[in-house]
């Protein structure tokens, strides 16, 4: 069996903080390379970013072609003496693996690929096609990376029929969750102008705050919405306010205040916009100046309803661990944003608990546990022998 522990080490040995390479792509192509994989290095820049090198691995020419998706960059560790280990030692203390990446996601892909080589093994004229869609710019900008890498599959003349993507999905134990689907995302800013003054002659000026405080109240008071079905409801978080005023006897000439929505799919993030813009109007009073603008890069809510994707990956967790998991729609945003509007695309890795934390880490029986339900997934998604 191939060893997912010795994979995700050698992944977490490669410091890949977004956007350093960081030498994992390279590890991972050599891999894939030697087990029959067609690999290609593709390095997106422009738009704005920074250049980013991603890795698109295929074995097979067939359909149905199930590919992984996932990215080999890390966040930043912070202060490392902090850490009880050195964050890019994987060191193993008892029967956990520390490091940056164990389970955001360098352990999840060490437990597919390891599933995979092991699948390919058994199964090496399966007749369909297995990939890996991984890139390098997940945690950061994420614009030069799988919404671009997966264009390019496409634009070669490849189809993908299924997708997981291997974020770290389960709250409490393997098993317990699968994400169909993720609220949308929308950013923006609110500036209200004002007119600077001294505070004891406030007839002179026009303090943007007092003028900010009921615009800010109808953005929160009343709720978006009650949630649906499939998704709890949407969010309104101001996320920041500021007048940039470090005096305490001055009226401030302006005020910026910062939110996100995460929105679900009562909403589009056109509606949201006018639902946003619509109750600033009313709030405002007369002569009120405010501007609203919005982030461009917008993540719309997604749902995925696809049978035969998501009840290989049920029967398989249930034949692994004997639990059936949840379906959820929870969380924050993943490169699955980009891939939905390609091909059903599901998720599913490691606990969510420590990640982006000093000390993040998995236990040796999640990384196990996680490969074998990954390899019966194979062998169900393609009608294959164990």
């Amino acid at each position: 069996m191939a060893d997912p522990l010795a994979i995700t080490q050698n992944l977490i040995r490669c410091p890949s903080v977004t956007p350093a390479e960081g030498g994992a792509l390279t590890y991972l192509e050599n891999l894939l390379k030697a087990a029959g994989f067609v690999t290609h290095r593709v390095i997106f820049e422009g738009d704005g970013s920074y250049p980013v090198d991603n890795l698109y691995a295929r074995y097979g020419t067939g359909h149905p072609h199930f590919c992984y998706g996932g990215h080999t960059d890390v966040v930043p560790v912070g202060d490392e003496a902090d850490w009880t280990h050195p964050p890019f030692d994987a060191v193993i203390d008892g029967d956990v693996l520390y490091g940056r990446g164990a389970v955001d996601m360098k352990g999840s892909i060490g437990c597919f690929v390891a599933a995979a080589l092991d699948f390919l093994e058994s199964n090496p004229d399966f007749g369909g096609s297995i990939s890996l869609l991984i890139t390098g710019d997940e945690e950061a900008d994420s614009i030069n990376g799988t919404e671009k890498l997966v264009r390019w599959v496409y634009d070669q003349g490849e189809t993908i029929d299924a997708c997981i993507v291997g974020e770290p999905t389960n709250l409490k134990v393997i098993g317990d969750s699968i994400k169909v689907g993720r609220r949308g995302s929308l950013s923006g800013s609110l500036v209200v102008e004002g007119i600077q003054g001294h505070v004891a002659y406030q007839e002179n000026a026009d303090n943007p705050i007092a003028r900010a405080l009921p615009l800010l109240s109808a953005l929160i008071d009343t709720p978006l919405d009650d949630g649906t079905d499939h998704f709890q409801p949407s969010n309104l978080e101001i996320t920041t306010v500021d007048v940039g005023n470090p005096a305490k006897n001055i009226i401030p000439a302006r005020l910026e205040a910062r939110f996100n929505v995460r929105f679900n799919d009562l909403w589009t993030a056109e509606t949201l916009k006018g639902e946003i813009q619509t109750r600033l109007d009313r709030a405002a009073q007369a002569g009120t100046r405010f501007t609203l603008a919005f982030v461009p890069v917008v993540s719309e809510n997604f749902l995925t309803q696809n049978p035969g994707l998501i009840e290989p990956l049920e029967q398989a967790i249930e034949t692994v661990t004997g639990r059936r998991a949840a379906l959820s729609t929870g969380g924050g945003s993943s490169d699955a944003r980009y891939i939905k509007n390609y091909c059903p695309v599901i998720e599913f890795g490691l606990l969510s608990e420590t990640i982006h934390k000093v000390d993040e880490r998995t236990s040796l029986d999640d990384l196990q546990t996680l490969t074998h339900i990954f390899n019966r997934f194979l062998c169900i998604y393609f009608n294959a022998e164990k």
